[in-house]
């Protein structure tokens, strides 16, 4: 699993890009776009170079009670 680099990176906090975060909640990228479209989940960051979607430690611990609480 690769962790997206940026200036956060360097003071110890982890950015991942949505497949990774999909992977680590064994959801699909459709759902964690379609929470955040239906304000679920707040919408990501995005890089500034790639414009790819960000997400911080703190947004997985987000998405995953919002997981657990579907169940």
């Amino acid at each position: 699993m690769m962790v997206t680099e940026d200036k956060y990176a360097s003071m110890g906090k982890k950015r991942y890009n949505i497949q990774e975060i999909a992977d680590l909640l064994g959801v699909y990228k459709g759902t964690i776009k379609n929470y955040e479209s239906k304000g679920i989940f707040p919408k990501a960051r995005r890089n500034p170079i790639n414009h790819y979607r960000e997400y911080a430690e703190e947004d997985l611990d987000i998405l995953r009670r919002i997981l657990l609480k579907g169940k």
